[in-house]
């Protein structure tokens, strides 16, 4: 018998889109135990609701990955195996796409440490986030890598140069998952409507806090408020791998004033999820991703996309609101003693 953990979980919006990734009006689902989430992300989408174009979605790529590790004789020899896997790069795409349909090689890098050799494949994968494809992809090219060269040795079937699940720099630099650019533009007017600040005032503490801040912490690739909140509670509530939130918090939140207004826009290169596969064959996944309209399309790997865009326009909502609440004294605290306890 399965057991479920019970997390609380609501929909906000609902929030405006607008672009060619995906546009309309939409509520997300946001499951969590933090409370003010909710309200938080709920006045980012009222925002977006009072503006003509909404938050426009990009976005700038698309893929999966897994490194496959191996030991050669020595470096020369890694070398030397390198530039023949470069120059047979469609031989073992064929190898890569007769694990499956949907899944297609599109890419590799190598790094070399020593007598070790490391490649790191990229994949197209569908409506699928791809984890189980990719490496079942993998598999396959390491396999033959291992008949063709001699020399080769198998050391591990993923080498960290994925990176999966890890704070690095290699996922921002070369991609993994969905890369997606939320944009929003507000006028002066409504900032201090819904805001109660200026654009003037959110570009600063987006430099001293989000910038600064976290340069002097030691971020790596990240810069942002609290984009792993929206994460986890999107994650949570459309069945995605929600340990994947380690690379996707990875974001940039940027701000600038444009003309009296706020342009705000936050950057998310490693957004992991899919419209199908593990987790979403339940009752409450399939219910929530039908309310988005992101079940039974035609075109491959849109759902997924949309899905991302959705997933990116909820990160720039929390991101406003809590930003915006931190330029005045007093009003994160007050919000969450009102919203999380009794008295």
């Amino acid at each position: 018998m399965s057991e479920f953990a019970s997390i609380p979980m609501q929909f906000v919006g609902p929030i405006r889109l607008g672009g060619h990734l995906i546009s309309g009006e939409y509520e997300v689902p946001l499951a969590t135990y933090e409370k003010p989430l909710w309200p938080s992300v709920n006045r980012g989408a009222r925002i977006s609701m009072h503006t003509d174009e909404g938050i426009q979605c990009t976005l700038v790529d698309d893929r999966m990955t897994r490194s496959i590790l191996f030991e050669t004789p020595s470096a020369a020899e890694a070398v030397h195996i390198i530039q023949h896997i470069e120059n047979d790069e469609p031989g073992i795409a064929t190898v890569a796409a007769s694990t499956g349909r949907f899944v297609k090689l599109i890419d590799i890098h190598s790094q070399i440490t020593g007598n070790l050799l490391f490649l790191r494949l990229a994949f197209k994968t569908g409506d699928a986030a791809g984890h189980n494809m990719c490496t079942q992809a993998a598999e396959a090219v390491m396999n033959h890598l291992l008949d063709r060269f001699p020399a080769l040795k198998y050391e591990s079937i993923s080498g960290n140069y994925c990176s999966d699940k890890k704070a690095t720099a290699v996922n921002g630099i070369l991609g993994r998952g969905k890369y997606v650019v939320a944009e929003l533009t507000i006028s002066e007017k409504l900032c201090r409507r819904f805001l109660k600040t200026s654009p003037e005032r959110m570009v600063q503490l987006n430099v001293r806090k989000n910038l600064i801040g976290t340069l002097l912490a030691g971020g790596i690739r990240s810069a942002n408020a609290h984009a792993a909140n929206m994460l986890l509670g999107f994650y949570l509530a459309t069945g995605q791998d929600a340990a994947n939130i380690v690379e996707g918090s990875q974001a940039i939140t940027f701000a600038e004033v444009r003309d009296g207004a706020l342009y705000f826009s936050v950057t998310l290169p490693n957004l992991i999820m899919g419209t199908v596969g593990n987790g979403k064959e339940l009752v409450f996944v399939k219910e929530n991703l039908k309310k988005m309209g992101l079940i039974g399309g035609k075109e491959i790997g849109k759902q997924a996309q949309q899905l991302a865009g959705l997933c990116a326009a909820s990160v720039l909502c929390g991101e406003l609101s809590l930003l915006a609440a931190q330029t005045n004294p007093g009003e994160l605290m007050a919000s969450h003693l009102k919203i999380e306890r009794d008295h």
